[in-house]
């Protein structure tokens, strides 16, 4: 990379949080302009890196976008992983298709999120009732080096680097909510606010995290099985113990009604509550636990 070139892109690598050059990392990479300047990026940042594609064979030209990725690697010169996956056609295919994504990819992950990304996150997830932990739009597991891009520069970047990536037509079909908020509510809320959202969204999931953060330790030393301990703690720090607890077993986080109801079984206010993942949670003795929903 020469000339005006090498400079925009050490500009935008300035904005990037990566590990500390030489280190080996794991980049997703669907072929994407997001994903292909996460490549790039991480290659200028000097670190060794494997590219990992999943193909969860939902279309009949995800050979053809495996292929486009594993040339987009080698083009930077990074390895190359191919995982396929299964995916059921039916509902929650969006979920259910980014949930077999992350299971195939290795643990630490770097992943192509842009502050677009995030911002869409943080409204996706208040649409939901994520309460706080959506607001702050975590994700664990994963590393997210591009935050403080936006995405109309991982565009340019690609174009600029002569990388022919590919367009996933899921990014385009209204029928999934998430492209609902990017091409609707998102433009929607640039005009009513007369002015770009994602920085804002963006400043607020930081403000959201630093909060998560107080929360998070203070919740720790909570027992969230102990209903006298639920029920005296003041309820942010209750509902982050409960979040933690049955997120840990239940395999998702629950929603902010679903935590609602739990308080309500501490508070022995009712008997037990359906949670996420086809569990419940019951109270016995003053301790609740998570059992399987009865049939």
């Amino acid at each position: 990379m020469d000339g005006p070139l090498q400079t925009d892109v050490d500009a935008l690598l300035a904005r990037c949080d990566f590990p500390v050059a030489g280190t080996s990392v794991a980049c997703g990479l669907s072929g994407g302009p997001d994903s292909s300047a996460l490549v790039a990026l991480a290659r200028r940042a000097g670190l060794g890196v494997t590219a990992w594609h999943v193909d969860h064979g939902l279309r009949p030209s995800s050979g053809a976008e495996a292929e486009a990725a594993r040339a987009i690697a080698a083009r930077l010169g990074a390895g190359f992983e191919l995982r396929r996956v299964f995916v059921e056609p039916g509902p929650n295919l969006e979920a259910r298709a980014r949930d077999a994504r992350y299971e195939a990819l290795p643990p630490e992950v770097l992943v192509g999120h842009t502050a677009d990304d995030r911002a869409e996150t943080v409204l996706f997830n208040i649409g939901r009732g994520a309460g706080l932990a959506g607001a702050a739009a975590p994700h664990a597991g994963v590393r997210r080096p591009l935050l403080g891009l936006r995405r109309f520069e991982t565009r340019a970047l690609c174009e600029q680097l002569g990388l022919t990536t590919v367009r996933d037509p899921m990014n385009d079909d209204p029928a999934f909510a998430r492209v609902a908020v990017r091409n609707e509510v998102i433009p929607a809320l640039a005009r009513a606010l007369g002015r770009d959202p994602v920085p804002l969204l963006n400043r607020h999931a930081e403000l959201a995290s630093q909060a998560l953060e107080v929360i998070a330790d203070l919740a720790a030393g909570l027992d969230p099985t102990d209903a006298v301990q639920l029920t005296a703690a003041p309820r942010a720090v209750a509902a982050e113990a409960l979040r933690t607890w049955i997120s840990g077993t239940a395999g998702s986080p629950p929603s902010a009604a679903s935590i609602d109801r739990v308080l309500d079984v501490a508070a022995g206010r009712s008997v037990a509550t359906e949670v996420t993942g086809g569990h419940r949670v019951a109270r016995r003795a003053g301790r609740l636990r998570i059992e399987a929903r009865p049939q």
